[in-house]
């Protein structure tokens, strides 16, 4: 899904074939004649248990409805979604990444579910996804699922240095960073936090830790706001980071090049940042690391608290050119039910529409998950927002010079703000 690296999921579209008359007149089927009710889920976004047993239920409960099953895949889904919600005959529920939900809201190509909030789980919904399907005031579908970074730690080498317990604090974390160092400084190749120069999705958590952000709406628009003291504050954290954990991840690449998973993988690295995917990839390939590692949320300045993070995630949505609104509402009524939340949770995921996260605190991961989701953030909710991760980053290429040392903090602040606000004015 669009700026959420590390989900790593495809497109899968669920659609409902029908045989048979009609329902009661608030399924949308009381003329008697059969219905399709067209659902497009992302592949790997629910699991497949999960998805039978809603749409069997779905079914049984409105007669005369059936599902057809379809895939799509991330890859090129905004310009699918953008001439299906356009034509006359679209799906009647999407899944939506979070960062596209805002410029699909501003094209009035989604039904404004505002009066259905309490129907839908409202008050259960997650709050960072809440606020990425809230355009103008109004609310375009509802939170699907989301996850999060956290640090994925080896237990062994934690025990190795005489780190008793996982930070709690970014100054512990420091600490425990500095003392992998210390352990393992015989080794040339070991790297106690592996932090690549642009993991700006990490950045996030630091800013919004120190109480910036990236952007301020401005009007009716949006501004940068990275040349902040709160932000720079932020960009000072990374810093402090990146030269306690000796790291010797490359300053001008991201996570995904190379993949941090395969270089946690290799055994020489003592933390990473990362999803809960990348370690089930790390873990794949070195089946060594298994009972050796373990997880906890990304430390805040304030003791005792986990920092903000990027709640990467979907939304689920009901397009404008729906003919079977009502059916829609009803199969979203379903989903955002405790049933499914809690099969969303068994999945690894955090549900949408469920403060309920026992079903996912079973692991150290799933636990470390569920502990940062409440207090998780999304990007500027605006369609401005794509062209910045589309295009020459400017959160990257901050980062990147002021780790290198080619500008200074103010310098380097100055000018992705200048470019960031550019971007966000379209």
């Amino acid at each position: 899904m669009k700026g959420w690296r590390g989900l790593a999921v495809g497109a899968a579209a669920l659609s409902v074939a029908v045989a048979g008359c009609g329902t009661s007149s608030d399924s949308g089927s009381d003329s008697g004649e059969p219905k399709t009710l067209t659902v497009w889920l992302m592949d790997g976004s629910a699991p497949t248990t999960l998805t039978d047993a809603l749409n069997k239920e779905f079914q049984d409960s409105h007669p005369g409805v059936t599902v057809k099953y379809e895939v799509q895949k991330w890859g090129g889904i905004q310009e699918k979604l953008t001439t299906a919600l356009t034509s006359n005959n679209p799906p009647d529920v999407i899944e939506l990444g979070n960062t596209q939900t805002a410029k699909f809201a501003a094209e009035e190509t989604l039904e404004d579910l505002s009066g259905d909030v309490s129907a839908l789980n409202g008050d259960q919904w997650l709050g960072g996804l809440k606020d990425s399907l809230t355009w103008d005031g109004k609310q375009y579908g509802l939170p699907f699922y989301a996850a999060n970074r956290t640090v994925i730690y080896r237990t062994d080498l934690f025990e190795a240095a005489g780190i008793a317990s996982p930070p709690t604090s970014r100054d512990e974390w420091v600490a425990a960073a500095e003392k992998l160092k210390a352990a393992n400084a015989a080794d040339p190749e070991f790297q106690s936090v592996y932090l690549p120069g642009q993991s700006w999705y990490v950045l996030l958590s630091f800013i919004w830790d120190e109480g910036g952000d990236v952007a301020k709406p401005q009007g009716s628009a949006w501004a940068g706001a990275l040349d902040t003291p709160e932000a720079k504050a932020g960009l000072e954290f990374y810093k402090k980071m990146v030269d306690a954990s000796g790291t010797k991840a490359p300053k001008d690449a991201d996570e995904a090049t190379p993949q941090q998973m395969e270089v946690f993988g290799t055994g020489k690295v003592g933390m990473m940042i990362g999803l809960p995917w990348e370690l089930a990839g790390a873990v794949k390939a070195n089946p060594d690391l298994k009972d050796k590692t373990s997880a906890f949320p990304i430390p805040s300045k304030t003791a005792g608290k986990a920092a903000p993070v990027f709640l990467g995630g979907s939304n689920l949505a009901i397009p404008a050119g729906s003919k079977n609104t009502d059916l829609a509402k009803d199969y979203l009524k379903l989903l955002s039910g405790k049933k499914y939340q809690d099969m969303l949770a068994e999945g690894g995921s955090v549900p949408g529409t469920s403060t309920d996260t026992a079903k996912l605190a079973t692991n150290p991961v799933g636990k470390a998950l569920a502990e940062s989701a409440p207090g998780g953030k999304v990007t500027p909710t605006t369609p401005a927002w794509a062209a910045v991760e589309a295009g020459q980053n400017p959160l990257k290429d901050m980062l990147t010079a002021y780790l290198t040392g080619a500008k200074s903090l103010d310098q380097a602040t100055s000018d992705a703000n200048a470019s960031l606000s550019k971007t966000l004015a379209g």
